[in-house]
């Protein structure tokens, strides 16, 4: 067995690449990749590795990263407002440069791709033994494996024996695509519901809010992040990648008809966007962006349109993302737990990880919403 590590995507040999992701996810695509590279987003330094046999056939791929991180990310908001005040005077406080083992704008469970017929076994370890051996040798005080959701307790055992302590992160919200159409997915909900939607929908139609379903979007890639920036500056859940315009057009121009952006306009200003990835029968909701940070409907009445692109584009499952829980639930998205695997590279410090970590942050932790007539049929199997 032999383990390849290279520094650009463009290094890895496409054959073998392709060889493995074909049905995955797109998140491990050597596109998908090519986008995150270009876009010099953050400090992010990227490796990729690759496992093949002594005959160079291939057997795992998968991917990872450095990047300056707050150990606290998920803090409680009276916890970040003391950071805050701190960071004022001592900027680095309590954020270490860390490697990390997932993609760094998307959820993929697990985060490496494996053979048919191998070892999953086996290739944890390598790709362990490879990562913690980069650790010690550039000097990062923690390893995290990102992300393992509810159906991935075997993985979770295999990464507990090698010495990683399994923490809950922010949980992700899905919601089965079982309707043909807004107005079947309308008659599903429940009164309370729908009249609260519908109120909402209402205030917008009333100031002309209207939207547009695109495949290309790089001339406004600009725009776009100028969009997504104010709501980033506005989050108060957490706060990691910082996108750059050069994002939006990579994305738009390599990711090809996979690339989506929900366009919404009042009368004709673009006043707000929700970037999409229909990632074969799973379409995610990547991103938002507004021209300004007004406490209004129109949140909720991108939300609802992301729905009904998903149902348009025949998707069956939509990923909804992280954070703005509340309106996501209203409208029948249902939590997913996700944990992620924290590790110390140094083991005298491995035994204390997990305490400072579960000190620091608190994860929302979410009850599902029945939100439709017949809630089984909307759960996902």
């Amino acid at each position: 067995m032999k383990t390849k590590i290279f520094k650009r995507i463009s290094e890895v040999p496409s054959a073998a690449w392709n060889a493995l992701q074909s049905g995955h996810s797109l998140a491990f695509s050597s596109a998908f990749w090519e986008v995150i590279e270009q876009s010099r987003m953050n400090d992010f330094e990227y490796r990729h590795l690759l496992i093949t046999d002594d005959h160079e056939q291939p057997l795992a791929l998968t991917s990872y990263y450095s990047i300056t991180t707050d150990i606290a990310i998920f803090a409680p908001l009276p916890l970040r407002k003391i950071l805050g005040k701190i960071r004022k005077f001592f900027p680095g406080f309590l954020k270490f440069r860390m490697l990390e083992w997932g993609t760094p704008i998307t959820v993929s469970s697990p985060p490496f791709i494996v053979a048919p017929g191998v070892s999953l076994e086996l290739i944890i370890k390598e790709i362990h033994r490879s990562l913690l051996l980069t650790a010690k040798t550039e000097g990062h005080l923690f390893i995290i494996s990102r992300d393992f959701e509810s159906n991935s307790q075997v993985l979770q055992k295999k990464f507990s024996e090698l010495g990683y302590h399994l923490v809950d992160s922010l949980p992700n919200t899905y919601l089965d695509i079982i309707w043909t159409s807004i107005g079947e997915y309308h008659a599903s909900m429940k009164s309370y519901y729908r009249s609260k939607l519908f109120k909402h929908l209402r205030r917008n139609q009333q100031q002309d809010v209207h939207h547009e379903l695109v495949d290309n979007f790089d001339h406004l890639a600009e725009q776009l992040c100028e969009q997504w920036m104010v709501v980033h500056e506005q989050a108060d859940e957490f706060q990691r990648e910082v996108l750059t315009p050069s994002f939006y057009r990579e994305f738009s121009q390599r990711m090809g008809a996979h690339s989506k952006a929900l366009l919404f306009y009042r009368k004709d200003q673009l006043v707000g966007h929700a970037l999409l990835l229909q990632d074969g029968q799973l379409l995610r909701w990547l991103y938002f962006g507004r021209n300004d940070a007004t406490n209004d409907s129109l949140y909720l009445y991108v939300a609802h349109a992301v729905i009904e692109a998903a149902i348009q584009t025949g998707a069956s499952r939509l990923e909804m993302g992280l954070t703005t829980y509340a309106i996501k639930q209203d409208l029948g998205a249902q939590p997913e737990p996700i944990c992620i695997a924290l590790r110390a590279s140094r083991n005298w410090l491995n035994p204390f990880i997990s305490r400072v970590y579960t000190l620091l942050n608190n994860p929302a932790n979410l009850n599902s919403r029945n939100v439709f007539k017949n809630r089984t049929t909307t759960e996902h199997q």
